[in-house]
């Protein structure tokens, strides 16, 4: 078998994958978890929320990380699920010989956090702004300051603990920053600028001022009563997504490479489309056309047909404006072939992953593959008859599928879907 595609470019394998959710951390946790239809939104502990709309999320609070900022949080989830992929490829600890290509949140300080700079060096709060505040820290603490507050830090801190190469290159778009950051490893090999990368998305920022800010956009569940059925897509009763944490982690390599050192190929990256939508910050523009675009892409970049997919890993929120829209695009690309696809939301067990969310779903997409298993879309007890899916509902499912469209749709109009396989196709 050729280690070329159908266009003559360098098939891409995927031959390492780490995870960390709500769920658990591992692969092995998440899977069994993720595949039992369970679920890992909970009340909020880990700060007051007295006088917030939304009081539950899907906080990682077992790993033993105190956050000064979501900084280290974010370091902490991507460090994990990085080590687990390098670990499953075969690669060394410290010594990748690969570029990094993270997605990481931009994250600032929290205003509690930036209240406690206001005793160094004898500074009041009402003198010390924000810059005040951070120049003070920085003569203090410069190094502490910088990886504390500046989100670009993190994918420093992991090319140091990874043994990454090059400059490690940190990105945010949204939504769609985890399959973003894919989409930058897979053009790299594809270009012949390396043999190999590592892709992560991570995020750790659920916080008191991210919850108003989503609140304020209307965006999150307020269905705080039984957290666990927050999270709905495609249902009549949604009403908003569940921020939540978490990070993976995937080794790319060139299938020409993984075969030289004898590596285990995991699945390939057959294809991915990006297209942008300037309709509105938080909407998509209501003919669907960008999304519709980007699922085409993805699928001409392939090689593929939607009769060729065998399964959706859906963006599936669980907003009234996204599942619509994604039902809307879907259904214009696949015409008849939809009714016979099943489609079904991670989302509704780990909650919105935010900036990781492309890059856990892409590694649940090759798994989903792997281990002949579709996860399922819990919480599907109100469907919706304008959304007529199969969302795989409830229950796991027992399915041979060799491609996985991975759609990954973000606010500012920032759109890439992903289209994964379980082997090369030449």
């Amino acid at each position: 078998m050729s280690d070329l595609d159908f266009a003559g470019r360098p098939v891409v394998a995927v031959t390492g994958l780490g995870v960390v959710s709500s769920l658990g951390r591992g692969i092995e946790e998440n899977w069994a978890r993720l595949t039992a239809g369970e679920s890992g939104i909970h009340a909020i502990t880990r700060f007051p929320t007295d006088n917030l709309r939304t009081t539950i999320a899907g906080t990682i609070d077992f790993m033993n990380v105190e956050p000064w900022s979501g900084i280290d949080l974010s370091y902490a989830l991507a460090e994990s699920a990085g080590a687990e992929a390098v670990a499953m490829a075969g690669l060394p600890q410290g010594d990748f010989a690969g570029p990094l290509f993270l997605a990481a949140p931009p994250i600032e300080l929290e205003w509690s956090a930036r209240f406690a700079l206001d005793k160094i060096d004898g500074a009041t709060r009402e003198e010390a702004g924000y810059d005040r505040l951070l120049e003070i820290g920085r003569r203090n603490h410069p190094a502490g300051m910088y990886e504390r507050t500046l989100f670009g830090a993190i994918s420093e801190r992991l090319a140091e603990r990874l043994g990454t190469r090059g400059l490690p290159v940190t990105l945010s778009t949204a939504c769609a920053s985890g399959a973003s950051a894919i989409q930058l490893g897979l053009e790299a090999i594809r270009r012949g600028e390396t043999e190999r990368a590592i892709c992560i998305g991570t995020d750790g920022s659920v916080g008191v001022e991210a919850l108003v800010r989503f609140s304020l956009l209307s965006a999150l569940s307020t269905q705080n009563e039984r957290p666990e059925k927050a999270s709905k897509p495609f249902s009549r009763d949604r009403d908003g997504f569940v921020m939540a944490e978490g990070a993976g982690a995937l080794v790319l390599e060139s299938l020409a490479s993984a075969r030289a050192r004898g590596a285990t190929v995991l699945g390939v990256i057959l294809g991915c489309g990006e297209k942008a939508d300037d309709f509105h910050r938080t909407r998509s523009k209501p003919d669907g056309s960008p999304i519709i675009a980007t699922i085409r892409a993805g699928l001409e970049d392939s090689g593929l047909t939607p009769a060729d997919i065998g399964y959706v890993n859906a963006h599936g929120t669980s907003t009234p404006e996204n599942d619509r829209m994604e039902h809307l695009g879907l259904s214009t690309v696949f015409g008849e072939a939809l009714a016979s696809t099943p489609i079904s939301s991670n989302k509704s067990m780990i909650g919105h992953t935010l900036t990781a969310a492309g890059a856990i779903e892409a590694v649940f997409s090759i798994l989903t593959m792997r281990e002949g298993t579709l996860p399922p879309t819990i919480n599907y007890d109100q469907p919706d008859p304008a959304i007529p899916l199969d969302t795989v509902p409830g229950k796991a499912r027992s399915a041979d599928v060799s491609a996985v469209l991975s759609n990954s749709f973000g606010f500012g109009g920032q759109n890439v879907c992903l289209v994964l396989g379980r082997e090369p196709r030449n």
